[in-house]
């Protein structure tokens, strides 16, 4: 029968012996026997309360789940038409989504014959940009995507 390298429940080291000692040595303790390293030679196998095991495992994932934050990518869309007080009503939007920590897509769409003055474009994407100031950072500057030029920003680091 195949031996193996036990761990006692306090994670002492108990030696190498056979499969039916270290059950019985787990069964004299009350608690099971669970293989923890089974590549290695010989394999390990440790004493322990496995319910329990998993009962700690369960709340070390909980507790991860729980401190990690999901970011959601927000988009506001515009066109190289729109005026002056819209356009600011979306920027105080996309600064809204920022202090939600969200990041914000920007995307400037161009129809028909309005894609030959992208320079436009380019320039209310700059009148967006300073106008959020030292709130975000820019992840992705503006760029072309087929008919629509689109800037990613998102929140400043804490």
């Amino acid at each position: 029968m195949a031996d193996v390298r036990i761990i006692g429940s306090d994670g002492t080291q108990l030696g190498i012996m056979a499969v039916e000692a270290a059950l019985a040595e787990a069964d004299k303790v009350g608690l099971d026997l669970v293989e923890v390293s089974p590549n290695s030679t010989p394999p390990v196998c440790r004493i322990m309360d496995y319910g329990k095991f998993r009962y700690q495992q369960n709340k070390r994932l909980q507790l991860a789940k729980k401190s990690q934050s999901m970011i959601q990518i927000k988009e506001i869309r515009v066109r190289p038409k729109t005026v002056e007080h819209d356009l600011q009503i979306k920027i105080k939007r996309i600064k809204k989504f920022i202090d939600q920590r969200d990041k914000v897509k920007i995307t400037m769409i161009f129809r028909g014959r309005e894609i030959t003055c992208s320079a436009n474009g380019m320039k209310i994407m700059e009148e967006i940009k300073n106008a959020l100031g030292e709130t975000c950072i820019v992840e992705q500057f503006p760029r072309m995507e087929g008919r629509n030029m689109v800037m990613v920003v998102a929140p400043l680091k804490k």
